[in-house]
Parts: C-alpha cells; sequence; structure tokens
C-alpha cells in the first residue's frame, strides 16, 4: 500500500492487559425447556447458600473479599448492592444478616476483563487540567475501545503528556477498576436517558464504561470525544458512540460532567440508525452540525437545531482514491485549524485494507472541501498488518497543539499507537 509517509511514528503501544477487571452482575437463568414455574434458578441459587454453616459461609467469603481485594476498592459495598438488586429472590422472612448477603452478592457477580482481547479505535483531547507542565508540554486524555469475553465493547481511559521534542507519554493506569453505579433513569425503553456514576474512581483510568443498557448490551464501540464549546463560552465534553445490542446499532450520545459520571441517551432522526457520527466541536450558523456516513460508504454533513435529532443531511466527501473505492468515514470530529476544519478520514480498498487521510472543509461552509489527500496519511505497515482483524488503522480522533497534529490510532482491531506530523506538511500533500 503507497502512502505519504510523511508522519512521525512513536515506539509507543497501548496493548490489552487481561489483570484489568471490573465486577460487573452475573445473570443466571434456566433454558427455556427447564424453566421452573415459580422455582427460579437464582432462587435455588440463594437457598444454597442459606443451606451453608456458618464456618463454611465464613470461609468462602473471606477467600471471596481477600481475592476481589488485590484488585478492587470497596468491594463489600459492590456486592452488597449487588444483592440489593436480587433481595427479593430470597424467601427469608427475617432481614438475613451482613456476611450472608455479601456472600449472595459475590454468587450473583462476576470479575469481567472488559480489555482482555483488544484496546483500540482511540480519540484523544487536550485535558482540562494544565498546571504543573514543562514548557510546551501538554496533557490530553483519550478514550478507548477495550474488547472483552463474548466480544463485548467497553470504553475505557487514560491520560498523558505530549512534549515540545514530540515524545508522548501514557500515565500508569491503575490496578484498580471501578464499578459503574445507574444513578438514574429518565424515560422507558428506548427513549430513557441513564446517568451513570463512578463514585470511587480516583484515576480516569479507574473508569470503565461497559454496556448497561439493553441498545447496548454487546457493546459500546468507537466513542468519539469533542470538548464543545457553546456561542457564550460555556464548555461541555460530548461524545457520539455506537450502542450495539447484538442484533441492532444505532448511535448514542454520552455527556461526560468529569471522568467519574455521565449522561447516555439516544440520538433521533434517519440517520441516527448509521454508525459513525462525528460532532463538531462548535456550532456552525447558530446550529448544531454533524459528520455521519449513513449510507454506509460516503461522508455526509448535517445541521440541527436539536442535539438528539439528525434528520437528513448532504454528502461532502465521496470515493475517489483507490484507497477509498469501497467506502469513506471519519476518523473522530473535524478539528479547526487556522485554513478551515481538518477532517480525518478513513477509506476501505483492497482485501479490506482500511487507511486513514485527511480533507480540508471551508469553515464557514464546510460542505465544501477545498482538498484532500491523494494518498493515504497511515496505511497497514508490514509490523501493524496482523492482529484481530488485519489490515486495519483506525481512528476515533485526533489532537492539534502548536501547529502539529498528534494521532493514535488502532492497529488490526488489536492495539494503540501514536503518530504525529506537521500540519504545514500535511497540508502539502492534499490536491
Amino acid at each position: 500500500m503507497a502512502g505519504t509517509d510523511i508522519m512521525t511514528h512513536s515506539a509507543l503501544i497501548l496493548r490489552p492487559d487481561p489483570a484489568r477487571t471490573v465486577i460487573r452482575p452475573f445473570s443466571l437463568e434456566d433454558p427455556g425447556p427447564f424453566l421452573v414455574k415459580g422455582h427460579p434458578r437464582a432462587e435455588r441459587i440463594i437457598a444454597r447458600v442459606m443451606s451453608l454453616d456458618e464456618d463454611e459461609l465464613r470461609t468462602e467469603l473471606d477467600r471471596v473479599i481477600t481475592s476481589l481485594s488485590e484488585r478492587h476498592r470497596d468491594v463489600e459495598e459492590t456486592l452488597l448492592r449487588r444483592f440489593a438488586e436480587v433481595e427479593a429472590l430470597t424467601d427469608e422472612e427475617e432481614h438475613l444478616d451482613r456476611d450472608r448477603s455479601l456472600l449472595i452478592g459475590a454468587y450473583f457477580s462476576e470479575e469481567y476483563s472488559f480489555e482482555s482481547a483488544a484496546l483500540f479505535n482511540p480519540c484523544i483531547l487536550m485535558h482540562p487540567e494544565q498546571s504543573g507542565l514543562a514548557e510546551g508540554t501538554i496533557r490530553f486524555a483519550m478514550s478507548l475501545r477495550g474488547i472483552g469475553e463474548g466480544h463485548v465493547s467497553s470504553v475505557t481511559f487514560r491520560c498523558g503528556t505530549w512534549a515540545a521534542n514530540g515524545h508522548v507519554t501514557i500515565d500508569p493506569p491503575s490496578a484498580t477498576v471501578v464499578s459503574p453505579q445507574i444513578d438514574s433513569v429518565d424515560g422507558e425503553g428506548d427513549d430513557a436517558v441513564t446517568r451513570v456514576v463512578f463514585p470511587g474512581s480516583q484515576d480516569p483510568s479507574e473508569t470503565v464504561l461497559f454496556p448497561v443498557t439493553p441498545s447496548q448490551h454487546q457493546g459500546i464501540e468507537d466513542l468519539r470525544m469533542v470538548r464543545f464549546v457553546e456561542d457564550d463560552g460555556s464548555v461541555q465534553y460530548l461524545g457520539t458512540y455506537t450502542a450495539f445490542s447484538g442484533s441492532a446499532a444505532r448511535s448514542e450520545l454520552l455527556r461526560a460532567h468529569d471522568f467519574r459520571s455521565f449522561e447516555m441517551r439516544p440520538l433521533h432522526g434517519t440517520a441516527a440508525a448509521a454508525k459513525g457520527m462525528a460532532l463538531f466541536p462548535r456550532r456552525i450558523g447558530g446550529r448544531y452540525a454533524m459528520l455521519s456516513r449513513q449510507d454506509n460508504e460516503n461522508i455526509w454533513l448535517m445541521y440541527s437545531d436539536d442535539l438528539y435529532t439528525w434528520d437528513g443531511g448532504e454528502k461532502i466527501v465521496t470515493p475517489k482514491w483507490f484507497w477509498e473505492f469501497v467506502q469513506m468515514g471519519n476518523c473522530g470530529s473535524p478539528i479547526e485549524i487556522e485554513e478551515g476544519w481538518l477532517l480525518l478520514t478513513h477509506g476501505v480498498g483492497t482485501v479490506r485494507n482500511y487507511c486513514i487521510g485527511a480533507c480540508l472543509l471551508d469553515r464557514d461552509d464546510p460542505s465544501k472541501v477545498i482538498k484532500r489527500m491523494k494518498l493515504p496519511l497511515v496505511h497497514p505497515s508490514p509490523k501493524e498488518r496482523d492482529g484481530y482483524v488485519p489490515n486495519v488503522v483506525y481512528s476515533c480522533g485526533g489532537l492539534v497543539h502548536d501547529r502539529r497534529l498528534l494521532l493514535p490510532y488502532g492497529v488490526a482491531d488489536s492495539f494503540t499507537t501514536f503518530a504525529s506530523v506537521a500540519l504545514d506538511d500535511l497540508l502539502a500533500v492534499m490536491v
């Protein structure tokens, strides 16, 4: 695959770590033909726990607490919350003691290794805290897609620094990961707004968003975060992602209040059933603006007065060069630079090769493509070819600082690495 080869590639690689786990509900039901009316499997399991004598109970509970406490915080509180969710299945008239409640909670919980198989498709943002850094160094925050057992996708976070000499450093992730708690749910069914909190999280890397709603049952995929600035100067952090139920995919919107509280709600309209939506970081002409690939082939531009409803739109970037003949899409939200909107793109070519490119859109009218890359910016190299999905490089967002682009990108749907390039060099190879 021919490319521009103008980027400086970092030796830094973020690989999946199966030791990073989160405690999540373990739900158990009987197969259909074996359902026992009025006597569900969960009730039977609880009855077995109730049959344990005090020594057996204490021995197993001590083992569970010791094991989980090696890499989880507030273990007993987590297990008691889980017990509260299944308590209605007990037939005990009196309140159960704490130890038996804890052990029942443990039987209905599991450790889930959310990034055991893959850690990829990153998005990067300027971190809101920039104090205490060397001159020319900036701090950033990243979201990444992790894949664990059952090919379920979750969102995890990292922070790091980008030095003036181009060196990228990632803060070591915490050994502890915090379980999400549903704080509130407004509405019902597909229209529900879900608020999730991580009250015990002490570091962004301790927060993991794994599926908590039916629409996300099989995954929260490819979060595209953006620092959105309103016309009055107020700032909020928003992100579009794909919610996959296992049978259907749709776009949803994440509002991040910090790394400890999030709001998730569905997007509506004809475009919302598609993947890969990306919000512009500010209003254009008083309206929200969004990119999508709703026909699964071209990049579309849409405007809306309602952040949660997206219809219509127009195709603005279509396959033109050999490496994008099959399909095009965005690689994150457009980045505003002096010359206009820098849009990172992905193109699919022969043998399902995914490459990353870029184009420049007009600042006032982003439906106008000023110029675009004829050859890829990043393409699968021999050392980056192999993985869960071969021949794929992909990103959900880059960062521009001091006229340089820092691009984290996923390789073969397996791991993440980084590359950078001067904006002037990037713009110079566009036609």
